[in-house]
């Protein structure tokens, strides 16, 4: 046996290889700007990116952005394309939602669409905004798009005991193991708390009283380190499968491993999530 064949990946690391690109050669590419709470510049960072990629000669427009009324933000989305908002009623008002049929006909390169986590008016083809992008992915069009931490379902439990709040919006957490590049929009804790006092986070009114338990110094510390440690979670599954593939002998001791045992018993839920 030689050297060559001693580093050589296994045939099974190969074929797993081969089966994941087959699977993702149609699909769009989902770039995900994450954060740990409102405020903390995803949105901007993924216009700044936008408008970089528009320069670079791609196709980009603007499924849909939520300013905010932050004028930073408006200023970044003058001059690119944006695909109007279709009028959904409900309840006997007008809602605006992410036209997706209008974006599928247009077939743009890049679209940009914000709030992953959003809920669809009723009505709509998708109960929820992950379920678009999807099927924009589907279609084979790049989706850019922002997210929190808290938002996904797998945080679920530890978020509500942290905060105190039960987030009812949630995404599946394949949306980031299928995104093929994560973004971490961080900022200190205490600067997010100095643009929320001087006013530059949008707070609806009816949200307001929940905003500001959410952004006690304990809770963004909390969550900024869940945020930290998904991205981190996510570069070792990166690794892990590059050192498949390559035969490299491991794994490299660079994170924690946790092993849980389960039972039938109905506490398990909790201890899987």
């Amino acid at each position: 046996m030689t050297d060559n064949d001693d580093i050589r990946p296994s045939p099974e690391a190969m074929l797993k290889l081969a089966l994941a690109e087959e699977a993702t050669a149609e699909l769009g590419k989902l770039k995900v700007f994450l954060g740990y709470a409102a405020g903390v510049g995803k949105t901007y960072a993924m216009l700044e990116a936008a408008r970089q990629r528009e320069r670079d000669g791609r196709d980009v427009v603007v499924g849909y952005v939520e300013s905010h009324g932050r004028s930073e933000t408006d200023a970044l989305l003058e001059g690119l394309e944006i695909i109007p908002c279709k009028q959904v009623q409900y309840s006997g008002v007008m809602l605006p939602e992410m036209d997706l049929d209008a974006i599928l006909s247009r077939r743009p390169q890049i679209v940009l669409v914000d709030e992953l986590a959003h809920s669809n008016a009723p009505g709509s083809r998708h109960e929820k905004r992950w379920q678009d992008v999807e099927e924009l992915l589907e279609a084979g069009i790049d989706v850019y798009t922002t997210v929190n931490i808290q938002h996904f379902e797998s945080l679920n439990d530890v978020v509500a005991q942290i905060t105190g709040i039960i987030v009812r919006e949630t995404v599946p957490d394949r949306l980031l193991d299928l995104a093929f590049e994560i973004k971490l929009i961080d900022i200190p804790p205490e600067d997010l708390l100095q643009r929320l006092h001087e006013g530059k986070i949008y707070i609806p009114d009816q949200a307001a009283k929940a905003i500001e338990k959410f952004f006690r110094p304990g809770n963004l510390m909390a969550l900024r380190e869940l945020s930290l440690r998904r991205t981190a979670a996510r570069v070792d599954d990166q690794m892990r499968a590059y050192m498949e593939t390559q035969s490299i002998a491991g794994p490299w001791p660079t994170a924690e491993r946790l092993l849980v045992c389960v039972s039938g018993s109905p506490y398990s839920e909790k201890l899987i999530r």
